[in-house]
């Protein structure tokens, strides 16, 4: 069984955890504020508290995690948090999700951030990609089109936690 870690489980990540759990998923997501994990609970995903401006908080979370969701293309922040939180935060994540079970990384590359710290992002991605081979998907749907970003959400997770099952076959 797939199971999911969404960083950043707003509204839109509780929308594709919900689809997840309707395919059969386990999965968690996160929020840095404790008063926002009961509107997750209700979204029938397992909620956790995590910042991701602290990337040991979300690695204390993957250890039975196939695909992690990094899902902060529209966090809010003071602009220094944002930056980081698209950056040295996300490479120093990358860099640990070696050692883990984890097997797939899907990036929101788009959204109301600021552009220069979604390509800094995306290019940590695909560079972690490269040096370590963690299979990934980029999110590129505008987030304002609610269906088709989660469409597009779903279809990422999906195919990499089928990469892993065939991978798995290999073996």
């Amino acid at each position: 069984m797939a199971r999911a870690l969404i960083v950043g489980c707003g509204c839109r990540g509780r929308a594709l955890g919900a689809a997840l759990v309707e395919r059969g998923w386990q999965v968690r997501g996160t929020s840095r504020d404790s008063g926002r994990l009961e509107p997750i609970a209700a979204a029938g995903i397992e909620p956790s508290q995590a910042d991701p401006d602290r990337p040991g908080t979300v690695l204390e979370l993957v250890g039975d995690v196939t695909v992690v969701c990094w899902l902060l293309a529209s966090a809010r922040d003071e602009p220094e948090v944002i930056a980081a939180i698209h950056g040295p935060r996300l490479e120093r994540l990358l860099e640990r999700l070696v050692d883990t079970p984890v097997r797939g990384f899907v990036y929101e590359a788009a959204g109301p951030v600021q552009d220069h710290h979604l390509a800094h992002g995306r290019e940590l991605v695909e560079a972690a990609a490269e040096r370590w081979h963690i299979p990934h998907r980029l999110l590129t749907t505008d987030p304002a089109d609610h269906t088709a970003w989660l469409t597009e959400a779903e279809a990422a997770c999906t195919a990499l936690a089928g990469r892993r099952e065939q991978s798995s076959k290999l073996r």
